[in-house]
């Protein structure tokens, strides 16, 4: 298997799925892991291009992304799965719900959109990153990732997340953004079969509550909430992000129970 992973929690247990944003690796979900791990076998691992995880030899886009999840499934003979990714991550997920609803039971999509972004301000991004490297995107992404407030009540959380930005390969990171440019998921947001709960961050300039709502409105079985962050919003409000997460995929397994 190429992609960087590990799983950890009680082999008898549903597994989790989680997934990491542009940017970032699997450490993101550290505030996350310990409620996790009491109820789930957590699956982390790190998107094409981030961590440890190389490029692909072929071209690297949103199918790539998403056949690597249900790859890693196949790869650890686990039959199903529920799936928790953001922003790129949630991008993810809406592929294998849209193209292997049969392997996951629910979806948490936070800070994502069927469309994310437009294909010009990625690919630009894109050549920037290749031509400079990384410098300027860490300059500009505790913006994009935290509120105000956030960055001065926690320097050292944003410290370390810009650190981790910094550390990152920028042909894997210029990769993605390319993968950003060409995804765009809308027409199939109808047909998302398996329920889903989208977290929005209110301040969140990326991927906006209305790009939120707009799959809630869309998608057969969603459901939407809100939180008061920017991008990262499972960083920013750990503990609220943990807890509707933990209730949205209890239901599911009431339901199974119920049957």
């Amino acid at each position: 298997m190429e992609l960087e992973y590990r799983l950890d929690g009680p082999a008898s247990a549903p597994v989790l799925v989680l997934s990491n944003s542009l940017g970032t690796t699997w450490s993101m979900w550290d505030a996350q892991y310990s409620s996790f791990i009491k109820r789930y076998r957590v699956l982390r691992y790190n998107t094409r291009g981030h961590g440890n995880s190389p490029l692909p030899g072929t071209e690297t886009n949103i199918d790539r992304l998403g056949q690597d999840v249900v790859d890693l499934l196949d790869h650890l003979n686990i039959q199903r799965a529920s799936f928790c990714g953001i922003s790129l991550g949630g991008l993810t997920g809406m592929w294998l719900n849209l193209h292997h609803p049969s392997r996951f039971n629910r979806f948490v999509l936070a800070n994502t959109a069927a469309r994310i972004g437009n294909e010009a301000a990625w690919q630009s991004r894109a050549d920037m990153v290749r031509r400079e490297g990384l410098g300027q995107v860490v300059a500009a992404s505790d913006k994009r990732w935290f509120t105000d407030d956030y960055i001065q009540q926690k320097p050292g959380v944003v410290e370390n997340m810009l650190e981790s930005l910094a550390d990152l390969s920028p042909e894997g990171y210029a990769a993605c953004c390319e993968v950003l440019a060409q995804a765009d998921l809308r027409s199939g947001v109808a047909d998302m079969s398996r329920p889903v709960l989208m977290i929005a961050g209110k301040q969140d300039p990326v991927t906006t509550v209305a790009d939120a709502e707009q799959v809630v409105d869309t998608a057969p079985d969603a459901e939407l909430c809100v939180l008061p962050a920017s991008h990262l919003s499972n960083i920013a409000c750990a503990v609220e992000f943990t807890r509707q997460t933990m209730k949205f995929l209890l239901k599911g397994e009431e339901h199974v129970a119920h049957h």
